[in-house]
């Protein structure tokens, strides 16, 4: 099970990513573009699960390479990966930390840094990382 102290800790894993705070919120950037932040549900997102259960925990939302990524993102994840009313035609998922194991949570996490980081950075980062 993940946590937002996997996430501050998976997060600074990741070269040149800064932590800052928006709307109250921890938020994750590399090369000054967010990539990944909190995002606890409002009033009006609650409204909107109507009869639906809302998914609890911490909520953690995160950059995708695009609208075709991620669906892709969402069929294949469906265990912790979801989307809402308010992300529709956002390139962003939402990740319900609880779900989600250490493996999901640093794959996912690698893959919203990857949308921002310059890319010199991540090709030595890739090239450092994977064999």
């Amino acid at each position: 099970m993940a946590d937002l102290g996997g996430v501050e800790r998976l997060a600074a894993m990741l070269p040149q990513t800064s932590v800052g705070v928006r709307h109250g919120q921890r938020t994750w950037a590399v090369a000054g573009q967010v990539f990944a932040w909190e995002r606890p549900f409002s009033k009006a997102d609650i409204r909107r699960f109507a009869g639906d259960p809302v998914p609890e925990g911490p909520i953690l939302a995160l950059v995708t390479d695009g609208l075709e990524d991620k669906e892709s993102l969402l069929q294949a994840h469906r265990g912790y990966l979801f989307t809402i009313p308010h992300f529709e035609g956002y390139p962003a998922v939402l990740v319900q930390l609880a779900n989600a194991s250490e493996t999901d949570l640093r794959e996912a996490l690698l893959d919203a840094w990857l949308v921002h980081a310059p890319a010199e950075l991540a090709r030595s980062y890739l090239a450092q990382h994977r064999t």
